[in-house]
């Protein structure tokens, strides 16, 4: 069977499955954003599943099994939305050192040979020593660069990238208030905070004017990288690497940019709910998917605090963050 287990409420459904054939059970056009990262083989090892791409035997497999997700999300995307993909260049080797793999490239090869056009990349930036520290890369120690500097790398930093569905959008993505609060780490002028809120003519709205520069850069350096969902707890004890979730800045951004409220999000690789409790702080929809049935059980707790948070109004102050 295509599902093993599911959790379906008013304002998510969530699937522990293969995301291919769950998906392929979902109707045409029925989502109006998605936002993932693909478990790319040799990063990590989510399972010992067989129908886990990670567990790929080379990068050949795992982009074939890979297009298989890409030409379902294309079918169930409405013409001219948006999909962005999160990930990150790959060393080929454990010391960090040597030849990097263009993992973002390969992905935009799929995408526009399945359906999609590319709209650009964003880059988020991460502090060296933290990436150091959480790698234990050795070409990222000081020792390293103190005796042979050819032998040092750079903290690789992430990338979302940024795929539009083929065709014309029929539902705009408007912002009649502007934009309204800053999912960063960088504060607002204190000379645009009046115009919070504002109505009226939004051309003249500097609040939200600020908001779009920081959003429309290339470059995302102040993405709180530790504001992320409990995880721990979803992870069992053959795990081979500690798994660090997406930054709920960078959904939040995604949601403002890409979607209307109510709209629905899908993640085909929920993992432990991310992209979904995202969503849902940030008034939309969602549809989530995830392989691992223990990443799928603590999804399915934070998905149920929010629901919390908004019954008890702490929904609010977390958005406000």
């Amino acid at each position: 069977m295509a599902v093993i287990d599911q959790k379906i409420t008013e304002n998510y459904a969530l699937y522990n499955g293969d995301c291919v054939e769950v998906m392929k059970s979902l109707p045409d056009c029925s989502v109006d954003m998605s936002i993932y990262s693909p478990p790319f083989m040799g990063l990590y090892v989510y399972s010992s599943d067989e129908r886990d791409m990670s567990n790929s035997i080379n990068k050949d497999e795992f982009f074939e099994h890979y297009a298989y997700c890409v030409r379902e999300v294309a079918r169930l995307t409405k013409p001219g939305r948006i999909s962005g993909v999160h990930c990150s260049d790959i060393p080929l080797s454990n010391s960090g050192c040597d030849a990097i793999f263009d993992l973002a490239g390969a992905i935009i090869k799929i995408h526009e040979e399945n359906g999609f056009s590319y709209g650009g990349r964003r880059l988020i930036w991460k502090e060296p020593l933290m990436v150091r520290n959480r790698t234990m890369m050795k070409s990222l120690a000081h020792k390293t660069f103190c005796k042979d500097t050819t032998k040092c790398s750079i903290a690789n930093a992430d990338w979302l990238l940024m795929f539009r569905r083929n065709g014309d959008n029929e539902t705009p993505v408007e912002k009649l208030t502007g934009a309204t609060s800053y999912a960063g780490e960088r504060r607002p002028p204190s000379d645009v905070l009046h115009c919070k809120g504002m109505k009226g003519d939004q051309k003249k709205n500097r609040f939200s004017q600020w908001i779009w520069r920081q959003y429309a850069s290339s470059l995302w350096d102040d993405i709180r990288i530790d504001r992320t969902l409990p995880h721990r707890e979803g992870s069992d004890p053959e795990d081979e690497k500690h798994v660090h979730p997406l930054q709920l800045d960078v959904i939040e951004r995604a949601c403002v940019l890409w979607s209307n409220p109510g709209e629905v999000v899908l993640t085909p690789f929920m993992g432990v709910g991310s992209e979904v409790y995202g969503a849902l702080l940030n008034g939309r929809k969602a549809i989530g998917i995830e392989l691992k049935e223990s990443y799928y059980r603590q999804a399915c707790r934070n998905c149920k605090d929010v629901k919390r948070k908004a019954e008890t109004g702490d929904l609010f102050a977390e958005a406000a963050k």
